[in-house]
Parts: structure tokens; sequence; C-alpha cells
């Protein structure tokens, strides 16, 4: 099948100025910069698989041919990528894959610090599943510390005591039972197992798995604010998130174990509904999104915490916060004909009343023991309408740690004593929260 795609006119005499390529396990993404927009025919050929692009009205040259070397081994999609002069006119770049996938091929216009964008996205068609990769993630630590609480026994499976004990929450509905799924395969075993954990637990504790989703913001094509030492938000954000993880896995919530699920686990760009998605699948308990951040001048510092507002923001600065954050799908680079696009901006706009006071709740438990590590940048819970805190059924709030555009914030992200004491920090918030409001079973609705 032949596709196309591109401007009316042939980008004659375009230039190409940088290449670079994204591996994640949910898609690679390899992005040509230009400094005119390329039009482009793309053939699918599904065995072996590999996907052709001609480039048309440009002719092979040395930021072209560094996209050979810049895909890795352990690339879990692409296998390898070849370049070469088609025609006079036109350049053919082949991509080698490692399986089937969906190819999204598209154009970005200028954003931001980038010129004209000509993007590859390769989903592969077996979709990565965020239950089944939580899933499979505790089972292995079941297996490797055998006394974890619902690892089972010697003859117990691990997975069908994790599935009836953690995940299948008393009054809720498998996020996903799709075939060949970790869930799927073991929902028929674990329906006794699940019976059961319907009656089990005290008055205001439950018999499962707390999941909390933690959400480091930008990522990829997106680096986020970038501070006057060259300091990139998407990757101290990152690294706290791997910190604060470190700390869920480790703890746990009136007797319950936690697991921390990270939306973005690598240097790659998730769009803002998915990661609202992604949350919801996993059937988290809370949502944090990290975030640095930034403004016009060095002055500014000290953390903030935000939740949802369904109204307007509870300042000029919340709302101006909010409209940058939301500028993450541009400048990350969001396919906005992708056929999925339109369902994940739908469910932006589930919010919930209760979802916002739980949210409130849970920031002033954060903003308690962040003021215990470093300055607040205001002593309040702010509000707006950020569209990653949108998912109508878990308590959500986006942390913005420090002033990365201050010189002297920037370097406490830079160090390990303060991303230390700021996971440390956060973790307690995380448990503070709990101490007054057990995470109860409930019914959650499914994307």
């Amino acid at each position: 099948m032949v596709l196309t795609l591109g401007a009316a006119e042939l980008a004659r005499g375009a230039s190409i100025m940088t290449v670079r390529v994204w591996p994640a396990p949910e898609y690679s993404r390899v992005t040509i910069e230009s400094d005119a927009s390329l039009s482009t025919k793309q053939l699918f050929v599904p065995s072996p698989p590999r996907l052709a692009v001609d480039i048309q009205g440009i002719t092979l040259n040395p930021a072209l041919k560094e996209l050979v070397a810049k895909v890795k081994a352990d690339d879990p999609n692409i296998a390898g990528i070849r370049v070469g002069q088609f025609a006079p006119d036109i350049v053919r770049l082949v991509v080698d894959l490692k399986h089937p996938i969906r190819p999204q091929v598209f154009s970005l216009a200028p954003v931001a610090a980038y010129r004209h964008r000509l993007v590859l996205d390769l989903y592969p068609v077996a979709e990565v599943d965020p239950l089944d990769a939580l899933i499979n993630e505790r089972v292995a630590d079941a297996r490797a510390n055998p006394a974890t609480p619902g690892a089972g026994s010697a003859t117990q499976d691990p997975l069908d005591a994790l599935i009836a004990q953690h995940i299948l929450k008393p009054g809720a509905v498998a996020a996903t039972q799709a075939p060949g799924s970790a869930v799927g395969r073991a929902t028929d075993a674990t329906k006794s197992g699940a019976a059961r954990a319907d009656t089990a637990g005290a008055e205001g504790s439950t018999d499962r798995l707390i999941v909390i989703a933690l959400d480091p913001g930008h990522g990829g094509e997106d680096p986020g604010a970038i501070g006057p030492g060259g300091t990139r938000e998407k990757d101290v954000v990152l690294k706290l998130a791997h910190l604060l993880r470190e700390r869920i896995n480790a703890g746990s919530v009136n007797g319950n174990a936690m697991r921390a699920f990270l939306t973005r686990d690598g240097d790659f760009f998730v769009p803002l509904g998915t990661r609202v998605q992604k949350a919801r699948r996993v059937q988290a308990d809370l949502f944090i999104s990290i975030h640095a951040d930034a403004f016009f001048t060095p002055d500014p510092q000290g953390a903030s915490v935000f939740a949802l507002s369904q109204g307007g923001a509870s300042s000029s600065a919340a709302r101006w916060m909010a409209n940058q954050e939301n500028k993450a799908d541009t400048v990350g680079g969001l396919n906005v004909q992708a056929k999925d696009a339109t369902v994940q901006r739908a469910l932006l706009d589930m919010s919930t009343t209760a979802q916002i006071n739980d949210s409130l709740k849970l920031g002033g438990n954060l903003l308690g023991e962040i003021k215990r590590v470093g300055k607040l940048h205001k002593p309040r819970v702010e509000q707006a309408s950020f569209a990653v805190l949108k998912a109508p059924d878990i308590p959500s709030v986006l942390v913005e740690a420090a002033f990365i555009s201050n010189p002297v914030e920037e370097a406490r992200l830079n160090s390990d004593d303060y991303q230390n004491k700021l996971a440390d920090a956060l973790m307690r918030g995380i448990q503070a929260y709990f101490a007054k409001n057990p995470p109860l079973a409930r019914k959650r609705t499914t994307s």
C-alpha cells in the first residue's frame, strides 16, 4: 500500500538540518528536521517488515547519512536504517523493522526552537499494555523475593496470586482483558481469588496493591524548560521520578504494598492524553506529574503544586503555567491526524468535583512536606486547567519542583542530595494523604 503526505509543492532545494531517533518500547520515532516542508511518498512492506520513505526534492547529504549510525542495537522496534539517492531529486529512506508495525508519517510546522519536521512514528502492531507491564514487573519482584506480600507459595502461581489479591480490586473492572495479556491469561483462573479479595480487608483499608502513577513531564522531542546552565527539564524530572519510584516500591500503605508506574521510563515523547490513559489503565490510585518551573527572568524561585480547576485559574500565574504545560503536545509532535487523537482529547473533558477535592488534599500534603526541604513559590495549592490532570477518577496533581530558570535552583535540581530530599518529601506527602484518605475500593470507568 502506497501512502502520500507532504506539501503541495516539492521542497526543491530543501536542506536537511538534523536527524534524531527516539527509541521506546511503545514506539520508536525518527525525526528529520529541515528548513522547508518536505514532500514524501511511503511504502510499507509487511514481510520482512520495513518502511520505505521517498523524500522528494532533495539530495543525500551528511545529515541524512547520520541516521544509519543513530539506530542502537537495543532499539525495540528498528533493526536498522538505510539511505540512498534513489533518483536525481529523490532520497529513499528504508527503515528495517524488528516486527510488524503501524507506521504514522506526518509533518509538523515550525514551533519553538524547531524548523519543519518530518516525523516517522513506528508503533508495534502488538501494543505495549501498561497494566501487563506493571504486573510482569511485580511478578518478577515476587519471584526474586518470595517473602514479598502477594508472592504466593512455592506451589502457587505468583501471577495468579498477584491478580487475585492486588490488581483486581474489589468492585473494580479489570483495566484490560485482552487475549494474550497477563490479565487475560489469568482472569478465569483467578475468579475465586478475586471473590476472596471482595471480602478481604478491614474497614478503611483494602487488601490490594496501591498504584501511584508518576508522570515525568516532557521527553523526546520536547525538552521542556532549559535552565541558564543548559539543564533540560525532561532530564531532571525523569531522575526525580526514578528516585520516587524506588521509595514507593519499597513502601506500603496500611499494610498494603505499593507500586509506582511511570508514564515514561525513558527519553521519549508521550502525548498528554496518553499519559492520562496510561494511569487509568493501570487503575492508579494517585497521579503525580513532575515538572520544573521556568519564567522569563531568573528571579522567581520555589516549588509549587497545582490541581485541576474546572473554572478559572486561581491566579494569572497559574493560568500562564497551565498554558505553557499544555503546549507539550505541540512541541513534542502530536500527530493531530491520528485516529486516536480525538479520543484522547475527549477523555480530557471528564473531570469531576470529587476528583478535584481529593487532588487538593493530596496537593496540601505534598506542599507541607516540600516546604521542609526547600522554598515554596506559593503556600497553597494553585488551580488551573492542566490537560494532564483531567483523569475523572484519580486524584491528580502537578508538582513544579523548582524554577529551573533560576541559576541557584537549577544547581539544586542537579544536586543528588536535593533530589533525594525532594523524593523523600514527596513520599512522606503521599503517605500523609493516605493516612487521612485510605485507598478505598471503587468502581472505575475504563478507557
